[in-house]
């Protein structure tokens, strides 16, 4: 479902400020993977992400999603077989719109605009269902304002708008990260239940060792712009964070200086 070839990214090339990174990033997710990243600061995880939604180019090597070569193809394009949730529950929503009105939005995507009524009744009865089932009473809600909300029910409709149209790919960039830990804890656990249902797959980029390794059925760590580490199956079922830490020794011959990471 995602093919990373080879891609290489260095940000102010000859100047003193010159960073590299990815450096020849190669990745292959098949579909329904659920996979967790996790990698200290400046790993390169993130900006793996942006460079499979095409924020901006890559130097070299190419990036394939479901079979279609999308390396050239703007941010608006690749939209189309893209889901994502940022960090900040403030991004991914238009905070003086209703709830009904962004559901809207994300169910229009990739559709010509037309001069109609914006949100009909049968979408609203379809949206009240779907809001019942993240158990945050936001069904009684419909048309209030989602700058109103909760950072935690924020996120919550963020994740219902990029999955609406089930998208090949599913990107989450610790879209946790701003939530107390009650509230991300729920957002996980809509997460799954959202992706088992869908059979969605999924890239989530976390800086907590233990939810990367209590969520998906693929884990991966970076470091220096590459994957160091990647475990899957029975050897993932039985990790612990002692275990990851060991092998982050091992496959990079340093010792992890992240206290985030680590007590998270």
């Amino acid at each position: 479902m995602l093919e990373i070839n080879r891609v290489s990214k260095t940000f102010n090339p000859g100047t003193v400020n010159e960073k590299t990174a990815l450096d020849g990033l190669t990745f292959h997710l098949n579909p329904g993977d659920f996979c967790t990243v996790i990698g200290g600061n400046g790993a390169g995880k993130s900006t793996m992400l942006n460079a499979i939604a095409g924020v901006w180019p890559v130097d070299s090597g190419n990036i394939i999603i479901d079979g279609k070569n999308v390396t050239q193809l703007p941010e608006h394009k690749r939209a189309a077989y893209l889901g994502r949730v940022f960090q900040d529950p403030m991004t991914g929503t238009a905070a003086t719109m209703g709830i009904d009105e962004n559901l809207a939005l994300a169910a229009r995507r990739g559709r010509r605009r037309t001069l109609k009524w914006g949100v009909t009744k049968d979408e609203q009865a379809r949206y009240k269902e779907l809001l019942t089932g993240l158990d945050l009473g936001l069904e009684d809600r419909l048309t209030s304002k989602v700058g109103l909300l909760s950072g935690g029910q924020r996120q919550a409709i963020t994740l219902l708008m990029a999955t609406l149209k089930q998208p090949k790919l599913l990107l989450l960039d610790e879209h946790t990260a701003a939530l107390d830990p009650k509230t991300a804890a729920k957002v996980l656990e809509l997460t799954d239940r959202i992706v088992s249902e869908h059979k969605l797959t999924t890239l989530m980029i976390t800086h907590n060792m233990r939810d990367a390794i209590a969520h998906g059925n693929r884990l991966v760590m970076m470091k220096d712009g590459k994957i160091i580490l990647d475990i899957s199956g029975e050897e993932k079922k039985k990790l612990t964070v002692e275990d990851l830490l060991e092998k982050f020794s091992v496959a990079s011959g340093d010792t992890l200086d992240n206290d985030r990471m680590i007590l998270g």
